[in-house]
């Protein structure tokens, strides 16, 4: 009842920002990532493509809790621009936009998945949210913000640090990532609230 509620209070445009926030925080820990789940309607993720590219990993989705502290942590605004890189059925995308106002894409590998997300995006009437499907490392990339929660490992991931450091010789923004130390002469760690994140300003003149 309690996410219905929710639900269409989030469609009808009300529940938004702090609001959104004060209510997720009343859900209990180990409930917050299937209660989200449940108010935006995502469905249990579908299998993934068997021919993933050397180095593309498994979709995982990100707890709600790391996205929360993301947001507070960056912080996170609505003159921002979010990518998540490997952004999977959307759940860091539009979570954080719901709860900063930033404008918010993902960039994802597995065709069925970016689909997935757009439905969603559409089906809670969300414009400015939006889902390209890419491999991050051939992609030219744009933002003031980048996440990134297990999108990839060896080599892919050295070519998509790659295209973010060629941003970051043009201007600067803050890279987030949840699992993962990077350790790049061009990033600056900063101080995390959350355990699990890490967050660098980036800036490579």
């Amino acid at each position: 009842m309690l996410a219905a509620r929710a639900r269409a209070e989030l469609e009808a445009g009300a529940l938004r920002g702090p609001a959104l926030l004060e209510r997720l925080r009343a859900i209990p820990f180990v409930d917050r990532d299937a209660w989200i789940d449940e108010v935006l309607g995502f469905e249990p993720p579908p299998p993934d493509l068997p021919d993933l590219p050397a180095g593309a990993v498994p979709y995982l989705p990100c707890g709600v809790d790391e996205i929360m502290a993301m947001v507070e942590g960056v912080p996170l605004g609505p003159d921002d621009h979010l990518v998540d890189l490997g952004s999977g059925l959307g759940r860091v995308v539009i979570v954080a936009h719901l709860l900063s106002g930033a404008r918010a894409s993902g960039v994802e590998l597995q065709a069925h998945l970016v689909e997935r997300a757009r439905a969603r995006g559409a089906a809670l009437r969300l414009p400015a949210v939006s889902f390209v499907h890419a491999n991050a490392a051939e992609l030219a990339l744009d933002g003031s913000v980048f996440f990134l929660y297990a999108p990839c490992n060896g080599e892919l991931l050295t070519r998509v640090v790659a295209r973010l450091e060629r941003l970051a010789r043009a201007r600067r923004f803050v890279v987030c990532t949840v699992g993962l130390e990077l350790d790049e002469p061009w990033l600056r760690a900063r101080p995390s609230a959350h355990a699990a994140l890490a967050l660098y300003d980036a800036w490579a003149p």
